[in-house]
């Protein structure tokens, strides 16, 4: 059974799947995404507070489009808003640059014991096979 939760943007209860936002808010977001993503297809190369004028999303919400990777800084402008939160450098989108993304992916690997070889924590006895099961016709 789903959690019952408020909404954080509009405050109504719903039942919590895993957004923390209500499926009518959630809505609104993809409408106002979709405004965003046409308006910079016609118009590439437009700054962030052309692109919230001329389709009235904030630009914050636009700032938070580019942090979630749903939206990239085009290479050729060169006025980058967006820093890796880790070390500091200019990124296209996320919230973090590939080197520190591939070092905090490392890093935890190497705590989890993810990098381990598979021998090395799954006991097998070497007769382990896939195989399809067919239905029998008339069940």
């Amino acid at each position: 059974m789903a959690e019952l939760r408020n909404c954080v943007r509009c405050g109504k209860i719903f039942a919590y799947t895993y957004n923390p936002i209500c499926n009518k808010c959630l809505e609104e977001d993809e409408e106002e995404f979709k405004l965003v993503k046409e308006y910079l297809y016609e118009n590439p190369g437009a700054i962030i507070p052309e692109v919230s004028d001329a389709t009235g999303v904030s630009v914050e919400k636009i700032m938070r489009f580019l942090r979630d990777e749903r939206l990239e800084i085009n290479s050729e402008n060169s006025n980058l808003v967006l820093e890796c939160e880790s070390c500091g450098r200019p990124i296209k989108s996320g919230r973090f640059c590939e080197e520190c993304k591939n070092n905090i992916t490392y890093r935890m690997k190497k705590e989890f014991g993810i990098n381990q070889k598979r021998h090395d924590y799954i006991k097998t006895s070497g007769k382990e096979k896939m195989h399809v099961i067919r239905r029998r016709e008339g069940r």
